[in-house]
């Protein structure tokens, strides 16, 4: 063989390996029971903001660490503990997905995705 032949193949071995392990690491959709059944494995949970409990967040202590509750679709509710400031118009979402693991009786989210209500209205737009 010649050595632009090796070469071709190490390559596309490396590339292979490499679409192996990123499709290892992605994340599932499930609720709070799926992930505490699995809290090894990392997941994506869709669910309500729960407004009847405190939110907690206090910058100067830890910038890096907000907590509150949310209630998975099968109205499962949860203490989360969100590792990234509290979100801009947080209290506003109609829908959170959170991307984290179970951690005892709390699911700790690396990151948030927030689905807010639309800014616009049903009415048709006037025009003069």
């Amino acid at each position: 063989m010649k050595k632009l032949q090796i070469i071709g193949i190490i390559i596309i071995a490396v590339a292979v390996g490499a679409i192996f392990v990123s499709l290892k690491n992605t994340s599932t959709y499930a609720n709070f029971t799926e992930a505490s059944e699995n809290p090894d494995h990392e997941y994506h949970v869709v669910g309500k903001l729960d407004k009847s409990v405190e939110q907690i967040y206090n910058p100067t202590i830890n910038p890096d660490e907000f907590t509150f509750s949310m209630t998975d679709n099968n109205a499962k509710t949860k203490r989360v503990v969100l590792h990234k400031s509290k979100p801009q118009d947080f209290d506003k979402s109609e829908q959170i997905v959170l991307i984290g693991k179970m951690k005892g009786d709390e699911f700790h989210a690396n990151d948030i995705l927030m689905k807010c209500p639309s800014k616009y209205s049903d009415n048709k737009i006037q025009t003069n």
